[in-house]
């Protein structure tokens, strides 16, 4: 990752806030522990590949709504599940169980009652590992469910607040697919916050790819856990 130091932004805050950047993505993707344990897969594994805005598949919007194109980081990715669409959806809107399938969600909430649906809040926390420039903290996303169609797609949004890191604003689209040999997911993220916005070349390039290598271990967990035996 390149740092470069100019008079408005001197190399270190420059670093500082790659450093913060990566942590999050780090987080709210759903890798933070950083090992490569069961639930911290390679990013690149073929079961799921990630794309950039250029690549996201042709449908992707839901209920007319979709990521923001324009913000500081955007990132999608895809993944084909051994199982019928109405078994993916329903582990993976059964929000407050993701803590027993994704080791990067620590609690997770529903703010609401009744069935997932278009009106449907959680509030769930994510650790983001110490890094150089910032000791370790936790990040609480407040996700707002935009619009949803049981069964085939789902987009939310909402801030993540940390002591130290906040994204104004996350985006987030899924779209489920039923195929010959089960479902096709897609997804796709943007995020919204100055301390993105400062970003430019290869540091945003690298906190992108690292959203997008997150993207496919939340893919790769639901992949696992929707085709486990017990299901």
């Amino acid at each position: 990752m390149h740092i470069s130091a100019s008079p408005r932004h001197p190399a270190r805050k420059a670093a500082a806030t790659v450093a913060a950047a990566v942590a999050l993505s780090i987080a709210l993707s759903g890798c933070a522990s950083g090992d490569s344990g069961p639930g911290t897969q390679d990013a690149r594994t073929p079961a799921a590949s990630a794309t950039g805005a250029a690549g996201q598949a042709q449908d992707d919007r839901c209920g007319g709504r979709s990521t923001d194109s324009g913000a500081a980081v955007t990132r999608s990715a895809d993944i084909d599940i051994d199982a019928p669409a109405e078994q993916v959806w329903d582990v993976h809107t059964d929000v407050v169980r993701w803590k027993e399938w994704q080791d990067a969600v620590l609690t997770v909430e529903r703010l609401d009652s009744g069935a997932f649906s278009s009106t449907s809040r959680f509030r769930w926390t994510t650790p983001v590992p110490a890094s150089e420039f910032a000791p370790a903290d936790t990040l609480t996303i407040t996700s707002g469910v935009k619009h949803v169609e049981s069964g085939r797609c789902v987009i939310w949004e909402g801030p993540a607040k940390g002591k130290a890191i906040t994204i104004d604003k996350g985006t987030h689209l899924w779209i489920f697919t039923k195929t010959d040999k089960g479902t096709h997911v897609h997804t796709q993220e943007s995020w919204d916050a100055p301390l993105l916005d400062s970003l430019q070349g290869a540091d945003r390039d690298a906190v992108a790819d690292m959203l997008g290598g997150g993207l496919e271990v939340w893919l790769q967990a639901l992949k696992a856990e929707v085709e486990a035996p017990a299901n």
